[in-house]
């Protein structure tokens, strides 16, 4: 298991190398990986994606973006995948969580990007700072 994700994260299963993975017949997210050290147990994420079908989804190596993958790797062969199956989730919690991962990591192969920001209108407002500074303790 690999959580990512801001926070806690999400609870994703694997990573499990792409190539020679089949893909089951579930709705999840997923991210493809790959480790920039091999000599380290870490990941960068270079693509988050959802469907409601991944056995659909033509893995390992016929999705539209697998060329990007390889080229950011160096290999198919060291390229990883990550999926998490949201219980009870929808089309839209998948896709949130995709924008969600595509505004944390930037994956260079995702055409999307999306940026974790606060608007003003969802702040509550901020009382004025005092005119004047407040006057100095009394000493008893």
């Amino acid at each position: 298991m690999i959580r990512l994700g801001s926070l806690a994260g999400y609870p994703f299963e694997g990573p499990r190398l792409l190539g020679g993975w089949t893909a089951p017949p579930v709705a999840a997210v997923y991210a493809i990986t790959y480790k920039p050290d091999a000599a380290k147990d870490r990941h960068a994420v270079i693509y988050v994606g959802h469907c409601d079908d991944l056995s659909a989804g033509r893995f390992p190596f016929k999705h539209p973006r697998a060329s990007c993958w390889i080229k950011r790797a160096g290999s198919k062969w060291k390229l990883y995948v990550s999926t998490y199956e949201i219980p009870g989730g929808t089309e839209g919690h998948r896709s949130q969580i995709t924008r969600e991962l595509i505004a944390t990591y930037h994956p260079g192969c995702n055409s999307e990007d999306y940026a974790n920001t606060w608007k003003p209108e969802w702040l509550l407002p901020q009382p004025p700072p005092p005119a004047t500074p407040p006057p100095p303790p009394t000493l008893v």
